[in-house]
């Protein structure tokens, strides 16, 4: 393996790659999924509700480790089909942060004044267009904030994945320990996700800023 700074540089950044990669589909899928399980979680039946918040009461209280371990090596031991490593990976981060988010999007929705939905009532709007049209910008704008902390979670959470055998930044640096006895490859990944996290960040003040335009 090549030691020298550049090339460690050049090696990581094929792991850091993946990274990005677990970040994008967690978001793509996470995004959308968590505010379907919200309406679940306040607006089905009864029996759905409950089984909905039995689920995103269960994975927000275990270890997201565990999650994973559970979801790649648990098919195998129980005789069925196995996923292989990157769709185990996607699909368990997807379903934690989608987890996590529909309990933002049901903060955000009831905090909006109730006299907002009543009013539309009066108005004569259905349930689907005073959330499309009243509510939503005011939800969004309430929720950026504890969403993008949960953004910047999810970009370190990203090192979990290499605990059933993802290949992502920290994996390859852990190769320079085993292999060359070289500890200061996996300090330096520290620097990767520090310049992630940080355009991340002011991606989010960004958009808070924009934002702002809805604040009542």
């Amino acid at each position: 393996m090549d030691t020298g700074f550049l090339g460690v540089t050049l090696y990581l950044l094929e792991g850091f790659l993946e990274t990005v990669k677990i970040f994008g589909v967690t978001l793509l899928f996470s995004v959308p999924l968590g505010l379907l399980i919200c309406f679940f979680t306040m607006s089905a039946p009864l029996p759905v509700r409950w089984l909905f918040r039995g689920i995103v009461w269960v994975v927000r209280g275990t270890p997201l480790m565990l999650q994973l371990i559970l979801v790649f090596y648990g098919p195998g031991l129980l005789g069925w089909h196995t996923l292989d490593v990157a769709t185990a990976t996607y699909l368990t981060f997807s379903v934690n942060y989608a987890c996590y988010f529909s309990e933002i999007y049901r903060g955000g929705i009831e905090s909006v004044p109730r006299g907002q939905y009543e009013a539309c009532q009066t108005l004569g709007m259905t349930r689907a267009e005073t959330f499309r049209y009243v509510i939503f910008a005011q939800v969004v704008r309430r929720i950026v904030p504890p969403m993008g902390n949960e953004i910047i979670t999810l970009v370190k959470d990203t090192s979990l994945a290499r605990i059933i055998g993802y290949y992502e930044i920290i994996f390859f640096a852990q190769k320079y320990i085993r292999l060359e006895g070289l500890l200061w490859p996996l300090l330096y990944t520290g620097l990767f996700y520090l310049l992630f996290s940080g355009l991340l960040t002011l991606l989010l003040r960004y958009t808070e800023k924009k934002m702002s335009y809805y604040r009542l």
